[in-house]
């Protein structure tokens, strides 16, 4: 059934993630009910908003280092492709961020 995605433990780990917290977050709203508030984004959002927001951006983050992993192999003289583990990171930490300051 899913033969025609890529499922790599990078895949696999972000996948879980996304799940783990949307379940996290739908425990905390039920435990503690979200406020809206205005960060820097020019518009009152909730937890919920900002998780949406958070995760359309890590899925941009991932995808910009998909289309350039090549190009980046190839301008700065590496022997592989630069490992997927990095956008990761750099999507998680994004997130993080868009969590706690939008």
């Amino acid at each position: 059934m899913f033969e025609w995605m890529a499922w790599t433990l990078p895949v696999a780990v972000f996948f879980t993630c996304i799940v783990l917290m949307i379940a996290g977050m739908t425990l905390w709203e039920i435990k503690s009910p979200t406020l809206v508030r205005r960060g820097f984004l020019p518009m009152d959002t909730t937890r919920g908003d900002r998780l949406f927001i958070g995760l359309l951006a890590a899925a941009y983050v991932n995808l910009a280092f998909v289309g350039l992993s090549g190009w980046m192999a190839q301008g700065l003289s590496l022997d592989a492709e630069p490992s997927i583990w990095y956008s990761f990171v750099a999507s998680m930490v994004l997130l993080v961020w868009i969590m706690r300051k939008a």
